[in-house]
């Protein structure tokens, strides 16, 4: 990657397998990222792609902070000197910021990320420019390199072949000297004498004729033949070099092995896996505070700051008033039932302000002609709930199960015909957490929530039997429905009248799931409500029914 121009490293986070892919095709988009670090609660960069200025990504994030899409960014400085050629600072507003999450936001949105396209589009072998994957690429090369390297040895073989010859003519001269220097003295023409009486080549006879008389002394003679003897051990190593191929091979590779040595650097784009980036959406970058949402009887919603709302001073339109509340923080949706079973979902930081009367579900969420909004809830989706009709059916589901963005809402709960569904109920322990269902007619009827099961979306298992006609004809119908937490007990509310069932007394009614129940005490059995006393805790987003009617009543 990145050159002598580019001394600062980056990070290629292509997967591997698209890595792959370019390596097989000879193309394809490689994504490199700047590097960055943790430094006393500050985000500090130190690395950009290539080609990335500094100066343009400090304007990219400060374009972001004026338009308020970075709020949690504070303050960003440009720290970058000859010791550091890249440190950029970014301040967060406090300790308590997801570092990542920005870095995923401005990776996504700014230069701090880059593609670039790869194409190995190169000139081969034949001449031709051609894309080439990787495998081609270096066979090509091997190929290219031991050719370059054989001309080179081969030009190596032929200057030292030529200056033996030429030694060996020098040798001969310095062994006839006395007769040299007479021909070279007594002839006009010596050189072809001197070819002629010692055998002696043109290249030959013309080196004896250039050299210099102070050359001709007999130290020379021992510099030649210790010449000649050198180019003798390295015509004898060239020769063998050129005629075996596993010997240019090693020399090839020594001499690789040595440039890596000399000329190499550690690698200064690593290849890393990082996770995706992703820029923040606008829920992610609002101020997260407790929020309060308020349901009222016609289907109108509003959103007061904060958990300790008085619903009953809040003014409502004449014949409206409250029917159900959820506590919740701004940046989680507000999810809606209907009186059919479907859910829906907003989020919460868009519902119009407590101030005012709020805003008609329907303007914003396609409900069925003839049918109600029944609950309102807010919370973590893995969050478990209990949802049941009153015809005596019902199952666990998560809150997340809840969650769509589809205007017509998603079905949830399938109900029988002519009933309607309970208020939700959230779970406390899946495991230890006991029903307790009462009926119209005084039947009570306790089990563990276990037993039912933990669906997406659909019917359930009976809760308590019914019969199925009596349902219909909403003769005999499911009305109240709690979850007794481990040591917790059950006080029945019958008017004015109540009774206690202490842990003790609960056993009386304790039964397998599906079974009609036993009946309570005469006097009790016109039940208005159930109330769990005990250590259950006080759930935030615990949806509120005040005030609203049984279903089914």
């Amino acid at each position: 990657m990145p050159g002598p121009d580019f001394p600062t490293s980056a990070e290629i986070i292509t997967p591997r397998e698209d890595l792959a892919a370019i390596y097989r095709t000879g193309s394809g988009s490689l994504r490199v990222r700047a590097v960055h670090r943790c430094e006393n609660d500050e985000i500090v960069i130190t690395g950009l792609p290539p080609g990335t200025s500094g100066a343009r990504v400090l304007e990219q994030v400060a374009a972001q902070m004026q338009a308020k899409k970075l709020p949690m960014v504070a303050d960003l400085r440009d720290e970058s000197d000859h010791e550091e050629p890249v440190r950029l600072v970014i301040v967060p507003r406090s300790n308590r910021v997801d570092k990542e999450a920005i870095m995923a936001h401005l990776h996504a949105t700014t230069d701090l990320e880059r593609s670039y396209r790869v194409n190995l589009n190169v000139i081969g072998l034949d001449g031709r420019p051609q894309v080439k994957n990787l495998k081609t690429l270096l066979e090509e090369w091997l190929v290219f390199r031991t050719a370059t390297v054989r001309r080179r040895l081969e030009y190596r073989l032929d200057k030292v072949a030529r200056r033996r010859h030429i030694l060996e003519g020098m040798l001969t001269a310095f062994l006839n000297l006395d007769e040299v220097i007479r021909i070279v003295r007594t002839e006009d023409k010596p050189k072809p004498v001197l070819m002629a009486r010692f055998a002696l080549s043109d290249e030959q006879a013309e080196a004896i004729l250039e050299t210099r008389l102070r050359h001709l002394a007999r130290l020379e003679e021992a510099k030649l033949r210790e010449e000649e003897a050198q180019l003798g051990a390295e015509q004898d190593e060239l020769e063998k070099t050129l005629g075996s191929a596993a010997r240019l091979k090693r020399l090839i590779r020594r001499e690789l092995e040595r440039d890596a040595e000399a000329y190499g650097d550690p690698r200064r784009s690593p290849i890393v896996a990082r996770p995706s980036a992703q820029a923040l959406t606008r829920e992610d970058v609002i101020p997260t505070e407790n929020v309060t949402v308020v349901l009222s009887q016609s289907g109108w919603v509003r959103l007061a700051k904060g958990h300790e709302v008085d619903v009953t001073n809040l003014s409502y339109k004449a014949g409206d008033g409250f029917l159900a509340r959820a506590c919740g923080r701004s940046n989680m949706p507000a999810i809606f039932l209907d009186s059919r079973g479907r859910s829906y979902a907003l989020p919460a930081h868009t519902l119009p302000s407590a101030r005012g009367y709020g805003e008609p579900l329907t303007g914003r969420l396609s409900l069925p002609s003839g049918e109600s909004f029944t609950a309102v809830l807010m919370g973590e989706p893995e969050r478990r709930l209990l949802l049941a009709s009153d015809a005596g059916y019902g199952f666990v589901t998560t809150l997340g199960e809840l969650t769509t963005s589809h205007r017509t809402g998603k079905a949830l709960l399938s109900l029988p015909s002519g009933s309607r569904p309970l208020p939700p109920v959230w779970v406390q322990d899946l495991a230890s957490d006991r029903v307790a269902a009462a009926t119209n007619e005084g039947r009570l009827l306790i089990f563990p929530l276990v037993t039912l099961p933990v669906l997406s979306k659909g019917k359930g298992n009976k809760i308590i039997a019914i019969p199925a006609a009596r349902a219909r004809a909403r003769e005999e119908l499911l009305v109240h429905l709690v979850l007794l937490p481990a040591a917790a007990h059950l006080v029945v509310h019958a008017g004015k009248r109540f009774l206690s069932l202490k842990p003790g007394s609960v056993e009386d009614f304790q039964a397998e799931r599906g079974r009609r129940g036993r009946m309570l005490p005469r006097g009790f059995r016109s039940v208005d409500r159930l109330e769990v006393v005990g250590p259950a805790p006080v759930v935030p987003a615990e949806p509120d029914n005040e005030g609203q009617p049984p279903l089914g009543a």
